[in-house]
């Protein structure tokens, strides 16, 4: 069972209904009083916890059944893929050229049909429309796949589930041949090079997704010293023209573009990576092999 990194209101009201406890035998076992119980499940999120109580409850989760354990995952899990719903709903609300996928549930923007500057040397070329995710591949959109092919999981999951504080962060430890499959389940494929960098650059040919101003904040580089992924919603300001975020930093994106046979184009830089490597137009490429902590993907499909 993967632990709980911040306990709030809503873990603790998750916790105790995995638990099947009433509030006052639940407020009996952590110790606290029923109105302090009742503080913390009305506030959520809004409020955190002590450290002794963050403490109190980490041990009555370590210690509990493994059916309780894994009811509360699947509640906990349950709640993000609302969290993750609201936030797509909100986003097909504020822009008219996004759809929401029928079989993976992503969102997906419009990437029109036309010429577009590509390369170092920004080269006019034409390319056909299509639709891209806006957000790479998550953790949570990663389990759904899981769950409904029996694909072997990525090897950070603990007891092959999706971590509860990673659900909203880009997948990792995936495969050229693992991102594929998934593409394949949903009827999308990944995307090309060259597909990817117009999403990421514009028709214009923008030098970042956000403009021509080398900017590190915009994007989880190493010189964010963050030193992991993060939430792939959180770079609102690094967004590209499209609207399409985590195009520099955070996690490498698997291409469909094969440089050699079984050599595949990746895209994108990670939070690995000096901001130097984080322009769209540069190449890189990995084994189809090749599984790290800071290689993701995400999809495209026909207009």
């Amino acid at each position: 069972m993967t632990g709980v990194t911040r306990w709030t209101g809503r873990e603790v009201y998750l916790l105790r209904k995995a638990m099947r406890k009433n509030g006052r035998e639940f407020a009996a076992l952590v110790p606290v009083s029923q109105r302090q119980l009742t503080t913390w499940e009305t506030r959520g999120e809004t409020i955190d916890l002590r450290p002794g109580n963050q403490a109190a409850l980490d041990t009555m989760l370590a210690r509990a059944k493994v059916a309780v354990q894994q009811r509360f995952a699947t509640l906990l899990t349950e709640r993000a893929a609302v969290e993750h719903d609201e936030r797509a709903e909100e986003l097909l609300r504020r822009d008219p050229r996004t759809v929401k996928h029928p079989v993976d549930g992503k969102i997906m923007v419009l990437v029109e049909e036309g010429i577009y500057l590509a390369g170092a040397a920004s080269t006019p070329n034409w390319l056909d429309g299509f639709r891209i995710d806006v957000y790479p591949t998550t953790n949570l959109d990663y389990e759904r796949f899981v769950r409904a092919t029996g694909h072997r999981p990525p090897r950070h999951w603990a007891n092959g589930r999706c971590p509860d504080d990673l659900f909203d962060h880009p997948v990792v430890w995936v495969t050229w041949h693992d991102a594929s499959a998934y593409a394949h389940w949903c009827g999308k494929q990944l995307p090309t090079a060259e597909q990817w960098e117009k999403a990421a650059r514009g028709p214009k040919g923008r030098t970042y997704p956000w403009g021509d101003e080398p900017t590190a904040a915009k994007c989880n580089v190493s010189e964010a010293e963050i030193g992991k992924t993060t939430p792939v919603a959180r770079y609102q300001s690094g967004a590209s023209p499209y609207g399409v975020f985590d195009l520099c930093g955070n996690t490498w994106e698997w291409c469909s573009t094969e440089e050699e046979p079984g050599r595949y184009e990746l895209k994108g830089s990670a939070f690995t990576s000096p901001f130097e490597r984080t322009a769209p137009s540069l190449r890189n490429a990995a084994n189809a092999t090749m599984q790290d902590n800071d290689t993701s993907f995400r999809c495209v499909s026909p207009p």
